[in-house]
């Protein structure tokens, strides 16, 4: 995955798409969902309880599904494992199979993996049909007793439903091997009823990546049950217009979220695979969805691989996006610059730097969006140097719900925090406020090297002050020099003097000790290289962070932070990072 090691990924800035000189504008569109919209939407959810609703999920039933769908991305086989131990093992949490109730509360997350039915990937990694289907068949008869005749949520959310439906159709061998023919008359059945279910609420999806699963599932079942044709075609033109409003014309997803994209793309694999199953083509539109996805998700990956952790993804690791784009069949270069998408990126030498330069995503689409704009990440050949803290999505046991929302925070990514402030405001009930709206872009391409300026205005109506930051990455990668400006906005009166602060949070694996000018760092990465940071002003500490990887569990790790002063006239910050062994 390394975009530095294979030589079909060597830097080509034309084929990037880096217009040397380009200023670019991210305005936001920070529209959420208006009153009427969640009134409607959770009124058209209470009537799936109706007999109303039941009678519309009538209809001819099929007796057999027209093919497997082939799942070529492979499950976590840790998971697969504590499955046939008698336990599903969910980012920490241990449930018995023993005890599950598919009726009872749970997280958005774990009822994903559950009624989504996601857990058949993990099992079928560890367990032949023979060795699954028993626990398989024993946890769906307790899944179609409680749900079944009862659409309701989560079991029946859309994006719930359209990943079951296409789970089923993948792993079906293992849960259509029952000589019982009750049992798979009644899934068969639950099938088409979820089918009919999709297709009438697969629009009324949040905007995003459940709408795209939705769709996903209505094309998937018209492809896999006999007589689909009408319903194919009707999932085609759903799910082409849903990825219109899904992603940008880059290929990035409107959530911003690594996460996200990387599901989408799994999602499109999949979507392929049916095709391929019943030997017919995708639609044009698949494929090339799929070839921009792959790129722009590839522009955010670090030299191990992995993705960083931005908008609150864990850090995913290599293993896991390479498996997924394996399967998805697109080999291409990473994105480097992503206009809508918001991330830039710069290879140079064994060096890779990742910049968020866009501004948080829209309410609507946000999930768990973070106040990260202008922050940096910074990897070393296949080790990790300056990361985000990330994992704020991936609450749980291991990242408490009150930690997971520390992690959103401006201070939880390194870049510059101004008087203690999120650059763009958390509310308590989880969504974005006020904050960031405009971020200016300059990138060029020099003779010694790449420079990135970004500036944003989060900062301008609370404190007065526009944060500029300025980067420079030379051609072989081992020096990064950075300047942090905080400028008076023409738009409010002259602003007072306030505390800023910048962070640089490290990778576990990195060790970190103050020069005696205390003005400086070496930063020793495990039995790896030897980097020096160097601030020229400000007073630089030591202190202790956290980094959350793909898996939920947090590490313990240190930060680099530089305290300063921000003067009403405006001031700036300079700063070095430049490897010596």
């Amino acid at each position: 995955m390394n975009d530095l090691s294979n030589p079909f990924f060597q830097n080509d800035k034309e084929a990037d798409g880096i217009e040397t000189g380009k200023r670019l504008i991210r305005l936001s569109n920070d529209k959420g969902s208006s009153l009427a919209e969640r009134v409607a939407n959770h009124f058209y959810r209470l009537t799936w309880r109706t007999p109303l609703h039941n009678m519309r999920l009538k209809g001819k039933y099929p007796l057999k599904l027209l093919a497997v769908l082939p799942d070529k991305v492979g499950g976590d086989a840790r998971a697969g494992k504590a499955i046939r131990a008698g336990h599903f093992l969910f980012r920490g949490q241990k449930l018995p199979l023993a005890d599950l109730d598919f009726t009872a509360p749970m997280s958005a997350p774990l009822a994903e993996y559950l009624h989504g039915f996601r857990w058949l990937r993990d099992l079928a990694s560890t367990a032949t049909r023979e060795q699954g289907a028993p626990i398989a068949e024993a946890v769906m008869r307790k899944w179609l007793a409680a749900n079944a005749e009862k659409p309701g949520e989560p079991a029946w959310a859309p994006e719930n439903a359209g990943w079951r439906l296409i789970f089923w159709a993948a792993y079906a061998p293992y849960i259509l091997s029952s000589n019982d023919l009750v049992y798979r008359s009644l899934l068969l059945t639950c099938f088409a009823r979820t089918a009919r279910h999709l297709d009438r609420s697969a629009d009324k999806a949040p905007v995003g990546l459940p709408r795209l699963v939705a769709w996903g599932g209505v094309v998937a079942a018209g492809l896999l049950l006999p007589g689909g044709g009408p319903r194919r075609a009707f999932g085609e033109a759903g799910l082409k217009r849903a990825l219109e409003g899904a992603l940008y014309n880059d290929g990035g997803i409107i959530s911003r979220s690594p996460t996200d994209l990387l599901r989408t793309i799994e999602l499109l694999g999949l979507v392929n695979a049916a095709y391929d199953a019943v030997n017919d083509e995708a639609p044009s539109f698949v494929t090339e969805t799929l070839a921009r996805t792959v790129a722009a998700l590839l522009g955010i990956t670090h030299g191990d691989g992995g993705l960083a952790s931005w908008q609150g993804a864990g850090a995913i690791g290599s293993e896991q996006v390479e498996r997924v784009i394996q399967a998805s069949g697109v080999r291409t270069r990473p994105l480097r610059q992503a206009r809508d998408w918001g991330y830039q990126r710069i290879a140079a030498g064994a060096t890779v730097l990742l910049v968020d330069a866009a501004p948080p995503p829209a309410t609507r689409t946000a999930g768990v969006g973070c106040a990260s704009t202008g922050a940096i990440e910074v990897s070393d050949g296949p080790d990790r140097l300056i990361v985000s803290c990330g994992g704020a999505d991936l609450a749980g046991v291991l990242v408490p719900e009150e930690l997971a929302q520390g992690l959103r925070s401006t201070a939880a990514h390194s870049t510059l925090i101004l008087d203690e402030r999120n650059s763009t405001a958390i509310l308590h009930d989880g969504t974005l406020g006020k904050g960031v709206t405009e971020v200016e872009l300059h990138r060029q391409e020099l003779e010694n090297g790449s420079r990135i300026e970004v500036s944003h205005d989060g900062y301008v109506r609370r404190l007065g002050y526009m944060h500029r930051r300025l980067l420079l990455v030379s051609n072989d990668g081992r020096d990064i020099r950075g300047e942090d400006m905080l400028l008076p906005s023409q738009r409010r009166r002259k602003p007072a003097a306030v505390p800023y602060v910048l962070r640089f949070h490290l990778a576990p694996h990195v060790d970190a000790s103050l020069t005696a000018d205390e003005q400086g760092a070496l930063l020793r990465i495990d039995m790896a290289a030897l980097w020096q940071f160097r601030a020229g002003a400000g007073k630089l500490s030591i202190e202790e962070s956290l980094w959350v990887d793909g898996e939920g569990r947090p590490h313990a790790t240190k930060q680099l932070v530089v305290s300063a002063v921000a003067e009403p006239g405006g001031n700036s910050l300079g700063w070095l990072l430049k490897r010596v062994g």
